[in-house]
């Protein structure tokens, strides 16, 4: 439904006809009776069913359509409170001032001299590219079991948690969870599906899609579009520092030895590779591996296979489904696996999914800490980082 088209009374809608007309409308007057006749239900029936949808009242819903679109406007233009508050809906500038505080927290004048714009992400990967610019999101995905690092570091001060799902947009209960949030701006790494940019936009929101595929340029972009520049620079800096005293480290200890990734799902082994580890291991800490793949990989072989590249050390995944585990208990006794120098040595070493599946700085940071400790036994406490955009001592 497009702006001020108008309703058609012999037509009945569906409830969520009747939103998208309010989201179109918010700026007419609007009230349950009426908005209830388009759907031909009573307003209490109406009423009971809109909350039980999209998790507010009728009324609460209009006014946050109209007080996010006005903060869109204060952000964006130089408009006076009294024309915004009409453009809206509001014919008493006042009364939307008063209205504007109770939903925002301040008037709408401080508002305007404010900088900082309420951030949220649909990805826990960008809730790593905020942290360490210092900025905490009204609102990311948060999971005791999908996202553990950030849920127990991030679950006090992150007032709305969102779940730690592949497609969050195609789940309607997450975006009436986003939006309880009131955030100014989406962050996403990828491109939103239309119609749930378009919802967000009527509700006052910007989508801020990321250009870049790298972290460091990805994190720079959103350094720009948050005003954290200085932040970012500080953190990369921190990063290569980092990692060059961690690279000189393990080339001390590692000499020539290669590297095998493995990853073991079921019956099969992989040799695996994804974005963030090549960066890391390849790039960063200059290590060798016992093939070097341009791109992330998932390559079945077999374990002969395995056996004629013979790494000094191995990077193993087990997944963690039973039928995998039960490959790996028996694949430990077979004669080609204990074989394996990595294997007869003891360079042997399982990793999790977090961090080493996640990329971003963050974990790029966490990979260096866990990296050296693995290789080395050097607690990576004793490395000086940063974290919120201040100095400190310990894991990020």
């Amino acid at each position: 439904m497009k702006h001020n088209e108008e309703y058609e009374p012999s037509r009945q809608m569906s409830l969520s006809e009747v939103r998208s007309y309010m989201i179109c409308n918010f700026d007419r007057p609007l009230n349950v009776t009426t908005l209830a006749a388009m759907a031909n239900l009573s307003p209490s029936y109406f009423g009971d069913s809109f909350k039980k949808a999209y998790g507010q009242s009728v009324m609460d819903y209009v006014t946050s359509l109209r007080i996010n679109h006005a903060k869109r406007l204060l952000r964006e233009t130089d408009m006076k409170l009294r024309d915004i508050a009409k453009t809206i809906g509001y014919s008493d500038e006042f009364y939307f001032s008063r209205k504007f505080k109770k939903e925002v927290g301040v008037s709408p004048s401080a508002y305007e001299r404010a900088s900082q714009r309420k951030v949220a992400v649909y990805s826990p990967t960008l809730l790593g590219h905020l942290v360490v610019l210092g900025i905490i999101p009204v609102a990311a995905p948060l999971d005791a079991k999908w996202t553990p690092y950030y849920y127990q570091q991030y679950q006090q001060q992150i007032a709305v948690h969102l779940k730690a799902i592949e497609t969050p947009w195609n789940d309607d209960n997450q975006e009436i969870t986003l939006l309880s949030a009131k955030p100014d701006v989406v962050i996403s790494h990828i491109e939103l599906p239309e119609t749930n940019s378009q919802r967000l936009s009527a509700h006052g929101i910007d989508v801020f899609t990321l250009q870049s595929s790298g972290w460091r340029e990805q994190l720079r972009e959103v350094a720009s579009y948050t005003g954290k520049e200085a932040a970012c620079d500080s953190w990369i800096a921190f990063y290569e520092a980092k990692a060059a005293t961690v690279r000189a480290d393990l080339q001390s200890v590692l000499k020539q030895d290669k590297f095998a990734i493995i990853r073991l799902y079921r019956d099969g082994i992989h040799l695996y590779n994804n974005k963030g580890m090549k960066e890391l291991l390849c790039d960063d800490l200059q290590l060798s591996l016992v093939e070097q793949e341009t791109e992330p990989c998932n390559r079945p072989i077999t374990l002969e296979q395995l056996a004629s590249y013979d790494p000094e050390r191995i990077l193993l995944f087990v997944c963690l489904d039973e039928s995998t585990r039960l490959s790996w208990l028996s694949l430990q006794h077979h004669p080609l696996w204990r074989g394996l120098r990595a294997v007869q040595h003891g360079y042997l070493y399982s990793l999790p999914s977090n961090p080493w599946y996640e990329y971003s700085p963050v974990a790029m940071n966490r990979m260096l800490d866990e990296i050296v400790l693995m290789i080395t036994g050097k607690s990576p406490n004793a490395i000086q980082g940063v974290v919120h955009g201040a100095p400190f001592l310990g894991e990020l």
